[in-house]
């Protein structure tokens, strides 16, 4: 069950919602269903080569055309 980020037409607000298969999301804010999915930036922890703790995020792309710390259609 994913938590995607929402913006509400209705009352411009943004705000998280759990989703539970196919239920429609409703605003905490107005109770709206006037709502649009966001595009957000993830951000995750990896072991590096010799063990240590690598973080990245994709909000940390050096790339200027995208938020993906690495992409096969621009090469980063």
């Amino acid at each position: 069950m994913p938590i995607y980020e929402y913006h509400c037409d209705q009352c411009d607000k943004d705000f998280e919602y759990l989703v539970f298969g196919s239920e429609a999301p409703v605003c905490p804010n107005c109770e709206g269903n006037d709502v649009r999915k966001l595009m957000s930036a993830c951000g995750f922890f990896s072991k590096g080569g010799g063990g240590e703790t690598v973080r990245s995020s994709a909000g940390a792309s050096s790339c200027t055309g995208c938020t993906a710390t690495s992409c096969s259609s621009c090469g980063h």
